[in-house]
């Protein structure tokens, strides 16, 4: 067949039969789970031996959301063992999972733009949309070439393209609160233009952002310093003195949300002081609840905090990069991809989100020593359990506690 669109789309494929979901369920378990973090967690997540205690949160790493794409990119390739699987950008913001799946010969499609890669797809090609889901030109270009598509997209985040959708076709502007250059965003705002093509949307990621739209809803601003201000973070014939009449907020589902709740209330107040009433807004939230359920359990921890706390995950992962804003108000925080960036007693090397970018602290000297030290571990929803493991196992080693023991404890 050649690589032009096929006349009609392919038949679905059930990935799911279970002589598939078994092999998949043994490789995503060798590859991912702990039975040392599944004991701590059943334990209450506190072990302590000798002067040592680990203190994991109540919620932490993968979600149902997260679990679910990877068990669908794992069963892909069993499914189609001999054709070519593509994915576009990541399947979740993760490194060792991705470095699973192209071990597993799933090659990635850039997900910034639709480029020549995508015209050479072809009905004999599978392409792997990920949890984030993809901006409606990609699924309509894997529609015209006819590929066999393997949708992973977060039932959470979909819940989001309905709300979008139905601002639009109701004439509300959507407000999204995320990271206009994050994949989820990215989907969420092309969903925002709803079916017809002519909705509207802004993306603002801060409480400073959102200053700046009550100001101008306000009457306060000036049009060209505003569209300036949030140059490419706006839909196409955006115009403020239009479009922020009647307006709705969503969310990347990632964010945090006492953060989406603050810029909630401050646009009510602007709305109000405009109009007199809140007609012209519409609430409604949209945080994912695992998202919520680890920056819960987070905040429950620091209410007797430990003496510091280690953030696991992927650095580009916007929900874990939360947990560390919410560590960082409290105790020293140290955001890690793994466990070897926990180099001795004195060194961590950790993403600093402000500059971001790796750096070595040596703050981690409050490990030194025999006094007694609490650790608090936590990761976001895209972490799997054996980067977890291996983190709680370094901190005892470096202190004085072989595995044989630990695994006594």
């Amino acid at each position: 067949m050649s690589a032009s669109a096929s006349a009609t789309p392919p038949p679905r494929v059930n990935l799911r039969r279970p002589e598939v979901m078994e092999r998949v369920s043994a490789e995503v378990a060798r590859h991912y789970q702990s039975s040392l973090v599944e004991k701590l967690r059943a334990r209450g997540g506190l072990l302590t031996i000798g002067h040592t205690t680990v203190h994991l949160a109540k919620e932490f790493g993968f979600c149902y959301g997260v679990e679910r794409a990877i068990d669908l990119a794992y069963a892909s390739r069993r499914v189609f063992p001999e054709q070519r699987i593509f994915l576009i950008g990541e399947i979740i913001h993760n490194p060792e999972v991705n470095r699973q799946l192209c071990s597993m010969n799933i090659a990635s499609l850039p997900w910034q733009e639709l480029d020549a890669s995508y015209e050479a797809l072809s009905a004999e090609d599978v392409v792997i949309v990920p949890a984030f889901g993809a901006p409606t030109a990609f699924m309509d270009k894997l529609e015209e070439r006819g590929c066999q598509v393997i949708d992973t997209t977060c039932g959470d985040v979909m819940k989001v393209w309905r709300r979008v959708r139905s601002y639009a076709k109701d004439g509300v502007t959507s407000i999204i609160h995320g990271k206009a250059n994050h994949e989820e965003t990215r989907a969420t705002a092309s969903r925002a233009l709803g079916d017809a093509g002519n909705g509207q949307y802004l993306v603002i990621l801060t409480l400073a952002d959102a200053d700046w739209v009550c100001d101008y809803i306000g009457g306060k601003g000036h049009r060209e310093a505003f569209l300036e201000h949030f140059k490419q973070a706006y839909s196409p014939g955006f115009d403020p003195d239009l479009h922020l009449r009647r307006v709705g907020v969503a969310n990347q589902t990632t964010m945090l949300k006492s953060e989406t709740e603050e810029i909630q209330r401050r646009l009510r107040e602007a709305v109000l002081g405009r109009d007199g009433n809140a007609a012209g807004l519409v609430v409604f939230d949209t945080i994912c609840g695992a998202t919520q359920e680890r920056q819960d359990a987070l905040f429950e921890m620091l209410r007797e905090p430990p003496d510091l706390l280690l953030v696991v995950g992927g650095y580009n992962s916007s929900n874990t990069s939360h947990l560390v804003e919410i560590g960082e108000q409290h105790l020293p925080t140290f955001f890690i991809r793994d466990a070897a960036c926990i180099r001795s007693l004195e060194e961590i090397v950790h993403f600093d989100l402000r500059r971001r970018a790796e750096v070595t602290s040596a703050y981690a000297r409050i490990l030194l020593g025999n006094d007694p030290v609490t650790v608090g571990i936590t990761a976001g929803a895209s972490c799997p359990n054996n980067l977890i493991e291996a983190a709680i196992v370094r901190i005892f080693e470096l202190r004085g506690i072989d595995r044989a023991t630990l695994a006594g404890a």
